[in-house]
């Protein structure tokens, strides 16, 4: 019997990252930061831009997310998502355009609210990446 869950993580180019005996996943989702256990209840929801935290044993591995979904079931987790990047490969000046470009859509006139939030996340994920 396992002590952990399986996790896939996967984009539209192809299955990203699948690893199995994880203890504790992290996750960015619109209601706050969710943490995902092994026998946890099953659950969908979306995926905020943020960081993901995979914990297995005394490792852990962060990636970046701009959107998503998210579904855990059976002792299974799946991300679904558009934009995935292993924090470790992420360059700073990635980093630094993603911020400025960000900035400038914000500027933009007639952005609703939903729009403002996800670019203030956004921002705010990728500044953090960016001081660490």
């Amino acid at each position: 019997m396992s002590d952990g869950f399986k996790i896939e993580i996967i984009n539209p180019e192809k299955s990203f990252y699948v690893k199995e005996n994880i203890s504790e996943v992290i996750v960015p989702a619109f209601e706050g930061e969710m943490g995902i256990l092994k026998d946890h209840i099953p659950i969908i929801f979306f995926l905020k831009p943020g960081i993901v935290k995979v914990i297995y044993g005394t490792e852990e591995e962060k990636f970046y997310a701009d959107n998503g979904i998210v579904e855990f079931k059976d002792n299974s987790l799946c991300i679904l998502t558009s934009s995935i990047i292993n924090l470790k490969e992420m360059k700073n000046d990635f980093v630094k355009n993603s911020i400025l470009a960000a900035e400038k859509e914000l500027g933009s006139e007639n952005l609703d609210d939903h729009k403002k939030f996800l670019l203030n996340q956004k921002i705010d994920a990728l500044k953090y990446i960016n001081v660490n």
